[in-house]
């Protein structure tokens, strides 16, 4: 996909798009998104913690994360990560209408004894709320940690945003179970992709960080216009199969 001039957002629905998400997201028309749902790698290979630790060989769940993602280590250094993210926020609020919002998901850590709460990533941005995403479920082999049951949700709004009809009743800590039977080394849930959009008005969804296209099934279900992004033609294809194969279920419907 050529980045060297605006590309029509209508062109652009319903599609997943191989490449980087600066660039593309830097050739679409400014204020042209709605909302932006999206989790990006957090970097987990270049831990120091205890997260990627398994007592028992590897074999777990997220194993596949110890190998990183396809087309994407996952282990940059720190400085140079928080730098690529801030690109991505960038490029999300150039895209986003003014009344629009981004749920930036992400995961705290302790890095070598010092807390890494992404306020080096998200400082400088409209950050208007922190939701607590309480997965549920998981697995510890390591004695010296609790089991780490949470994620965090910065909710980044321009000026004009404000949730849909009823939605600011919702609390701001969300019980949803994890998604396990999905080929994608760090999936979220789509019911989680849902509770951020139907809080919302929006219209068109983008997630610059598609991967197996949660977001896209979230939007389906909820008669929302989707564009994904991935640099990863497998998960790509990935995201273009299971969407195929929920809309084909979608159909069944009575």
């Amino acid at each position: 996909m050529s980045t060297k001039a605006e590309t029509d957002v209508s062109k652009l629905l319903g599609k997943n798009i191989v490449g980087d998400c600066v660039a593309v997201m830097n050739a679409m028309p400014a204020e042209s998104i709605d909302v932006i749902v999206t989790s990006p790698p957090y970097n987990l290979k270049n831990s120091t913690g205890n997260g990627m630790k398994d007592g028992r060989g590897g074999k777990w769940s997220n194993a596949a994360l110890l190998n990183g993602y396809s087309d994407h280590g996952d282990n940059m250094p720190h400085d140079e990560y928080v730098a690529w993210q801030r690109d991505c926020l960038t490029a999300m609020m150039r895209v986003l209408k003014e009344d629009g919002a981004i749920f930036y998901n992400h995961k705290w850590r302790v890095q070598g004894g010092l807390l890494q709460d992404r306020h080096d990533i998200v400082e400088g941005f409209p950050v208007r709320q922190i939701i607590i995403w309480r997965r549920k479920g998981g697995i510890n082999f390591n004695r010296g940690y609790f089991l780490p049951t949470y994620e965090v949700v910065y909710l980044i709004a321009k000026p004009k945003f404000k949730l849909a009809a009823k939605a600011n009743a919702l609390g701001d800590v969300w019980e949803i179970p994890q998604e396990f039977n999905n080929k994608h080394p760090a999936p979220y849930p789509v019911e989680f992709a849902e509770r951020c959009i139907k809080s919302t008005d929006a219209q068109i969804v983008l997630d610059p960080f598609m991967g197996s296209g949660s977001t896209a099934l979230a939007a389906l279900n909820l008669n929302r216009q989707y564009i994904g992004i991935d640099i990863s033609k497998d998960y790509c294809k990935m995201a273009d199969e299971r969407i195929k194969h929920h809309i084909q279920q979608l159909q069944l419907l009575p």
